[in-house]
């Protein structure tokens, strides 16, 4: 299963939760109503009577149920918004089957977006005619409209923009290269220090398999390395990096 895949699999599962729980609210809801649909509405409790106990036992039914409804709707908003934000995390990551494609893709957006940004302030800078600038600010891809009011306000793309750009095309093409990297690199698999130890370079994790349960102090080590423990794996794993691998051979010396 692919990223993307495990992506949409996660959407549907928050989905489902969602909906369960809007169930659950509605249920909870129709209990409430239900609870005290045999009293008259603004009925007061009539102390001393002896419907007193039936009557206060009632709104307490319909309270705790409308509370229940109220914590189940607000659950279902809760999924709603996770699945949501599954969907539309576009980020890319050097596990996935495309990611090479996609950093290529978003340097060559990037760098677009630079040169644009660039050319845009040596126009609005030049010293030509309005209806000029207005003209290559068109060719650039602004609107007519939109070429006018930057002459018109002088308005300059600023240093920051400029600046921080760069940085995502410089970092993008350090991910690149890393998943240019790991690409070339086989999997590996293999026994050190009494643990079974996956170099997984395709998915861009490594992954330790423990006999028992490692200690506490272990744990603890795992952790603040990012490892952490897959359930459905039954192992502990983290990204491949300097790090990561060089706490697998620290750990596999001190099993021997």
């Amino acid at each position: 299963m692919t990223r993307k895949e495990r992506q949409e699999a996660r959407a549907e599962r928050y989905r489902q939760f969602a909906e369960n729980a809007e169930k659950r609210a509605t249920a909870a809801f129709n209990a409430s109503s239900a609870a005290v649909e045999n009293i008259p509405l603004g009925q007061p409790i009539l102390v001393g009577h002896h419907s007193e106990k039936a009557h206060r036992r009632a709104l307490q039914r319909s309270n705790g149920a409308m509370m229940r409804s109220v914590h189940e709707s607000e659950k279902a908003a809760y999924y709603r918004q996770k699945a949501e934000a599954v969907e539309n995390n576009d980020n890319i990551y050097l596990g996935d089957d495309d990611a090479i494609e996609r950093l290529e893709e978003k340097i060559a957006e990037l760098t677009e977006k630079q040169e644009r940004m660039k050319a845009t302030n040596k126009i609005v800078r030049s010293k030509k005619r309005d209806e000029d600038k207005i003209a290559e600010l068109i060719a650039l891809g602004f609107s007519h409209k939109g070429a006018e009011n930057v002459v018109v306000n002088g308005a300059l793309f600023p240093a920051y923009m400029l600046t921080n750009n760069n940085a995502r095309i410089n970092a993008a093409k350090k991910q690149l290269a890393k998943a240019k990297s790991l690409a070339t690199k086989e999997d590996r698999e293999y026994e050190a220090g009494g643990l079974n130890i996956e170099e997984c370079y395709s998915e861009n994790r490594v992954r330790v398999y423990f006999p028992g349960k490692p200690d506490d102090e272990m744990r603890a080590k795992l952790k603040r390395n990012g490892f952490r423990w897959a359930p459905s794996m039954g192992c502990w794993q983290a990204y491949i990096n300097r790090w990561t691998l060089d706490l697998i051979k620290d750990i596999t010396k001190s099993n021997q």
